[in-house]
């Protein structure tokens, strides 16, 4: 019963972060976008989701892990956990590492008035979610596969 509910909280969890980033995607693409919108939007999304994705984040991965260690009786279920936790921690490395440097940085601009820089810094930021995303859905994937192995669903 307890290792229903890790794997319960768990995919919630996952789902909850993963889709938070895959609307960051469908929101908050730059393509198109001026100084002004870019700007607006992406300090909006840093206030509400710069803490939050975080400590999503890592309960997201500490839940992986101890249903991996609840899992550890069948190895296919176990590395499929090990290896949704990898991808979470590498989405987790460049939440940390990559994007919120650019995004404290871009908490100082000022609509009315952005650096002469601000494309590059807008596209790096980019690049780097849309990475974070590949890793966070293949670990959302990953995850799903473990609980169908599990069998509870179904």
């Amino acid at each position: 019963m307890l290792s229903a509910m890790i794997d319960f909280t768990n995919v919630l969890l996952a789902a909850l972060l993963v889709g938070a980033m895959f609307g960051v995607w469908l929101f908050l693409n730059p393509a198109g976008s001026d100084a002004v919108l870019y700007i607006a939007l992406q300090q909006q999304g840093i206030k509400g989701l710069d803490t939050t994705m975080p400590a999503l984040g890592a309960g997201t991965i500490l839940a992986t892990i101890v249903a991996a260690v609840l899992g550890r009786g069948d190895g296919t279920r176990f590395g499929l956990l090990i290896a949704a936790a990898a991808c979470l921690v590498v989405a987790g490395l460049i939440t940390r590492f990559l994007n919120q440097p650019i995004n404290a940085i871009v908490m100082t601009w000022h609509r009315d008035a952005p650096p002469a820089n601000w494309t590059r810094l807008r596209d790096e930021w980019w690049r780097w979610h849309l990475i974070r995303l590949a890793a966070g859905l293949g670990g959302l994937s990953l995850l799903i596969a473990a609980t169908l192995r599990r069998g509870w669903i179904g």
